[in-house]
């Protein structure tokens, strides 16, 4: 699931600890304060910020929101596991694009826009392969896209993010008023219990998105929780942690590289395993050593970059061979 391997910062949990002691009491179901917040945090104004539960949640959100009359979901594959998921709840076709190597085939998934064409998503940087998309990449993409079709980018993983050219999702939001920007407090801020995340979108969709939003969520803890963590000492303890992984993911993928297996670069918390036929076998030895980590048959297999004792076991399983 590729949760972080630190704890909540203690900022976050006493907020969390002192909110619990309401518990009888309904949420704002408006999320007003962290609303304002996050409106601040990225400097848009607050009508164009959407609140739910993490970026999968919130991306189903949207695409509920969006004309009801295109029925089809245009996304990379391989890539998240949810967005077939998301058509199919809609009972909309999933237009599923190829891979051009490790990253989005944006020729490919320009070219499969049509006029029944609900969105298009785009995950970056990538989940499962790791690699991300460039500013240039995608604002190419977009000049190609029709004005009135949606581009949904998932940013979940963009705090482990080293690459210079990474694409600012909210710099292209501002430049075009058919993107929608998803990110998360699960992954960096380590509150995948919680369920909690904000999407940045123009206004048209804003309102149909709430409305199709359940009322109270997200939860009063996950509000105080994701308010917590965008004080500036823990943003900056935040980077720090991210910083820190991002050195360790760099020397776990060194390492397995020189045990001999095949290793991906990653712009995420985790690795990715370009096994092919190999993949079943190799997690089943993970799974053995008491591991858990998603493969992805005749392809590759994806592993979390954990804690001390965790990475020391996969290098384990891939020295045994």
């Amino acid at each position: 699931m590729n949760e972080s391997p630190f704890p909540p910062m203690p900022a976050v949990l006493d907020a969390v600890r002192e909110a619990a002691a309401r518990l009888q009491r309904y949420p704002d179901f408006r999320s007003a304060e962290l609303v304002a917040a996050l409106a601040k945090h990225l400097d848009v104004p607050d009508g164009e910020l959407v609140l739910g539960p993490g970026s999968a949640g919130l991306t189903q959100l949207l695409i509920q929101a969006l004309d009801p009359t295109r029925d089809e979901i245009v996304h990379p594959a391989l890539s998240f596991e949810g967005y077939p998921l998301m058509a199919a709840n809609l009972r909309n076709r999933s237009v599923a694009v190829p891979l051009a190597g490790l990253t989005h085939d944006l020729d490919a998934m320009a070219a499969a826009v049509t006029g029944r064409t609900r969105c298009v998503l785009l995950c970056n940087p990538n989940n499962p392969t790791g690699a991300a998309l460039s500013h240039a990449e995608i604002t190419d993409f977009l000049a190609r896209i029709p004005h009135d079709v949606v581009v949904i980018i998932d940013e979940a993983y963009r705090e482990y993010v080293t690459a210079g050219d990474y694409a600012d999702g909210l710099a292209l939001h501002r430049e075009h008023d058919n993107v929608c920007v998803v990110r998360t407090f699960s992954k960096a801020h380590g509150l995948a219990a919680l369920r909690v995340g904000y999407a940045v979108v123009p206004p048209r969709i804003a309102g149909p998105a709430r409305m199709a939003s359940l009322l109270f969520y997200p939860g009063g803890l996950a509000q105080v929780a994701a308010l917590a963590c965008l004080e500036p000492g823990v943003l900056d303890e935040c980077a720090r942690r991210c910083a820190r992984l991002v050195g360790v993911r760099d020397r776990l993928a060194a390492a397995l590289a020189a045990a001999g297996l095949p290793v991906a670069a990653s712009q995420t918390n985790f690795l990715w395993l370009p096994l092919g036929a190999g993949s079943d076998a190799f997690a089943r030895r993970c799974a053995d050593a008491g591991l858990l980590v998603r493969a992805f048959p005749q392809v590759g297999v994806r592993v979390t970059v954990g804690d001390e004792a965790g990475n020391e076991r996969l290098l384990a399983v891939a020295r045994a061979g």
